[in-house]
């Protein structure tokens, strides 16, 4: 397990300099390709490097999280057709170009694609898919779906033809509104299937991915609590540096549950995860609402009126979060304690 290379940093530090922060809906696609073109691929989870991919993204994130939202799914789809097409001998789609993928795999009731026909791998499907981020710049997509017989397919298609249509509905969000999440309508639209049925949510790398968009939310909590500790450094106040310590705790303990995430699938990349990926995911959730929480308190109004960035970056780290399933998650972590017997004497 490594950190995040040097160079790496000076790279994306003098990339994200000519970025006019925060970004919004027209600086978006821009900023998103010159990322991409730059860093096309990161470390594939579990090969020795989890920690530097999450470092990166964490990196991206502290800046602007509708950015890292959109390339953060470009670098999972390049880790998921990297996993799942050589176990189908299936060639991933053509890279040419340097494309910008998608992951779009949330469902909602009623409301999914289906093949419209079949010719083995090469499908034409049907249907709405919500919750498309960056659909109006993406340039490819890895697709949820579902055939005749009712079971999970992934899919990867390109936007770029005919069948698919961006719409203007479902994305009425103030919190991370440059991402344009909105709902894509398919009508006959080609696309490839990648990996078999249910690959997408049984292979390993799926909870390596979970834990990636914790060290998203990770890195925005951290950028805000950066200037909860610059406001301390400036004024000798005994609540703000409480607010300051409470925030520190928090995010010392979700970082500790992160480096060890990635230590254990770097140790066993082939293994479940989902255990490990919980613990991070509901560790880094916990610390973000502390650490809006000691911003807000510590501060007070100023920065959320005044300071663009930091009123942008509160409030769009709610929004993202919410990818998280709470409750639900806390329950299926505990659901994983209980089989594994877990023993947290130190």
């Amino acid at each position: 397990m490594s950190d995040l290379p040097t160079h790496w940093q000076a790279e994306l530090h003098a990339l994200m300099a000519s970025e006019s922060m925060p970004l919004d809906a027209a600086t978006l696609a821009g900023a998103t390709a010159r990322l991409v073109a730059a860093f096309p691929v990161l470390p594939t989870p579990g090969a020795a490097d989890t920690l530097a991919r999450w470092q990166f993204l964490a990196e991206v994130a502290a800046r602007d999280l509708s950015l890292v939202k959109i390339y953060e799914a470009h670098a999972d789809a390049r880790a998921i057709l990297a996993e799942l097409a050589p176990a189908t001998r299936l060639e991933a789609p053509s890279l040419a170009g340097q494309p910008v993928w998608a992951v779009w795999a949330a469902r909602s009731p009623g409301n999914e694609l289906s093949f419209a026909s079949r010719d083995g791998r090469h499908v034409k499907l049907a249907g709405t898919k919500a919750w498309c981020s960056g659909a109006r710049f993406v340039t490819h997509a890895l697709v949820t779906c579902v055939d005749t017989d009712g079971s999970d397919w992934l899919a990867a298609v390109s936007l770029d033809q005919p069948g698919v249509t961006v719409s203007a509905r479902g994305w009425e969000a103030v919190g991370m509104d440059a991402t344009q999440s909105v709902e894509v309508d398919f009508s006959d639209a080609r696309a490839t299937l990648v990996g078999n049925a249910g690959a997408y949510v049984r292979r390993p790398g799926f909870w390596h991915g979970g834990a990636g968009i914790a060290a998203c939310w990770y890195g925005a909590a951290s950028a805000l609590a950066a200037r909860l500790r610059d406001a301390a450094q400036r004024r000798d106040n005994p609540h703000l540096r409480a607010h300051l310590g409470a925030a520190d705790v928090a995010l010392a303990g979700a970082r500790a549950c992160l480096r060890e995430c990635a230590s254990t699938i770097d140790a066993a990349p082939l293994a479940d995860a989902m255990r490990h990926a919980l613990r991070a995911r509901c560790a880094v959730e916990s610390a973000v609402d502390s650490t809006l929480r000691a911003c807000a308190r510590g501060m007070g109004a100023a920065p959320l009126c005044r300071d663009r960035w930091f009123a942008r970056m509160s409030a769009d780290l709610p929004v993202f979060v919410r990818q998280s399933h709470a409750e639900a998650d806390l329950a299926a972590l505990a659901g994983a304690v209980l089989e594994s017997g877990e023993d947290w004497r130190l």
